[in-house]
């Protein structure tokens, strides 16, 4: 029976050799690796399933592996600088076809050179392949006029006007909008890609995003360009620059839905109601459990499937509650814990006050823009995409052992 979900596979190229730039793909923008920027905005998209980075190189596949990507290893006839992205995708598509039994619905493909990507973009172009496009790009607006030389002979070369009419140059506003291929992200259904073998085909839907972020890094200025705009672009900044790890956290306190869920409710003919969580987060929590981390669920919804998912975690779990700050500070003082070494990951309005408890308040991305602004740190996975394997890598190291794949999200049903 085919998946009622379906499934959005990112594929990451990121090959070890670089004639422009020497070991681009590890070079730091902001302080973090390309190939783990690409893989953050990836990882916070809500429609992802599942990240793949495909390399030759053992030490982007590491850094792309803590950032919590899985890879596959590329041969190294598809590793060479004439080797296509397209080559790189469809073999991590084969790969990926093989370990989870089903061909992939959509296939993205995501460049780690776009720094100032964004999981919004992730998305746009992910949503538009999902509602009936065959192929989606990320696109800017472009005004410039758009000027080509021309070989004239034996006589010098001449300029020629690409999108427009040298003898006229209307002013921008009577002129019609171009829109630039960014080079960020693509997304194309998965039997298409397969069949046509590029990444254009059928309908393509352009996604707009913002101009400001458009940067491709193909020479040393280019990067130097992005590190001197990542302090303007990148947004947010974690406690004292950094985040939690081993040693500052005592415990661990979660919001249910759209922390530990993607947010969305799937409703059925008989009205009742699923949602979906990932193995990830279950692997985390485990991880925290058997670490000895003392554990909560705390939501204001009471609903059997909270209760559920709590039993199947083995963790406790406060429900039904309407001042979460009141019902955390009563639990840390049962456990005698102090508020200011709990970790608080929440999404929504309701956990402001539970922020200004917690010492470690982390907002799950996708959170709420005043959610956002409160928390000082910030996970790099989405909440039902993650969220809890990300915190659980911070505080106890990236290599969680995991006894199954983490990649594909499960429907839970509600009781």
């Amino acid at each position: 029976m085919r998946d009622p979900v379906p499934r959005v596979l990112a594929v990451i190229p990121a090959r070890g050799g670089s004639e422009g730039v020497p070991g681009k793909n590890l070079a730091e923008v902001g302080g973090v690796p390309l190939v783990a920027r690409a893989v953050r905005a990836c990882r916070e998209a809500r429609l992802v399933s599942e990240v793949l980075v495909s390399t030759d190189d053992p030490a982007i596949a590491e850094a792309a592996r803590a950032a919590g990507a899985a890879t596959v290893e590329r041969p190294a006839a598809l590793s060479g600088s004439t080797a296509t992205s397209e080559t790189a995708v469809l073999h991590a598509l084969d790969t990926d076809e093989a370990r989870h039994g089903r061909l992939a619905d959509v296939v993205l493909l995501v460049q780690c050179t776009s720094p100032f990507l964004t999981a919004e973009d992730v998305d746009g172009v992910a949503s538009a392949v999902l509602e009936g496009a065959d192929t989606a790009v990320t696109a800017a607006p472009f005004h410039g006029f758009l000027w080509r030389e021309v070989a004239a002979g034996p006589t010098p070369s001449s300029g020629h006007g690409v999108n427009h009419d040298a003898a006229h140059r209307p002013r921008r506003q009577d002129r019609p909008e171009d829109l630039l291929e960014t080079g960020a992200a693509y997304a194309m259904r998965g039997e298409g890609l397969r069949a046509v073998r590029h990444r254009f085909f059928g309908r393509t839907a352009l996604v707009r995003t913002d101009p400001a972020r458009v940067l491709e890094i193909d020479d040393p200025h280019d990067l130097a360009r992005a590190r001197a705009l990542a302090p303007l672009l990148d947004g947010e900044t974690p406690v004292g620059g950094r985040r939690p790890g081993p040693g500052d956290v005592d415990a661990v306190v979660l919001d249910f839905d759209g922390t530990q869920t993607d947010d969305t409710v799937q409703i059925d003919a008989e009205g009742r109601e699923r949602v979906s969580v990932h193995r990830g987060d279950g692997l985390g929590i485990a991880a925290l459990r058997d670490a000895g981390v003392p554990l909560l669920i705390l939501s204001t919804e009471q609903n059997p499937v909270v209760t559920a998912r709590a039993r199947k975690l083995r963790i406790p779990v406060l429900h039904g509650v309407d001042r979460k700050d009141e019902a955390l500070k009563q639990w840390c003082d049962e456990q005698g814990v102090d508020p200011a070494r709990v970790l608080y990951a929440g999404n929504d309005a309701n956990d402001l006050p539970c922020f200004a408890l917690a010492g470690w308040p982390v907002a799950v991305a996708g959170a709420h823009e005043p959610v956002r602004r409160a928390a000082r740190a910030v996970t790099t996975a989405p909440g039902g995409r993650g969220a809890v394997r990300e915190i659980a890598s911070w505080l106890l190291g990236p290599d969680l052992d995991s006894p199954r794949p983490t990649a594909p999200g499960t429907a839970e049903a509600r009781p």
